[in-house]
């Protein structure tokens, strides 16, 4: 997988109480966080501190080659 690459989707309803497999994504145009929980597998993804991938919204993106086999991360804390 090359960078840039689309993963996929984070999916499942949107809830506005946290708990687990919650995603929260920032709305510009309301202003407000969104949740979504999830329910298909992207809510598996581990926390690295140098990951390979990013969301951007609900959608999940690589940052930089992803051979394959090599297990999908993003950053848990926005910003950091």
């Amino acid at each position: 997988m090359d960078p840039g690459d689309h993963i996929g989707t984070f999916e499942g309803p949107l809830v506005d109480t946290d708990g687990p497999h919650v995603l929260w994504v920032y709305d510009a145009e309301r202003g407000e966080l969104i949740g979504r929980e999830g329910r298909n597998p992207l809510r598996w993804l581990n926390h690295d501190e140098d990951p390979n991938a990013e969301f951007d919204g609900f959608e999940l993106y690589a940052r930089r080659s992803i051979l394959v086999g090599e297990e999908i991360t993003i950053q848990y804390s926005a910003g950091a």
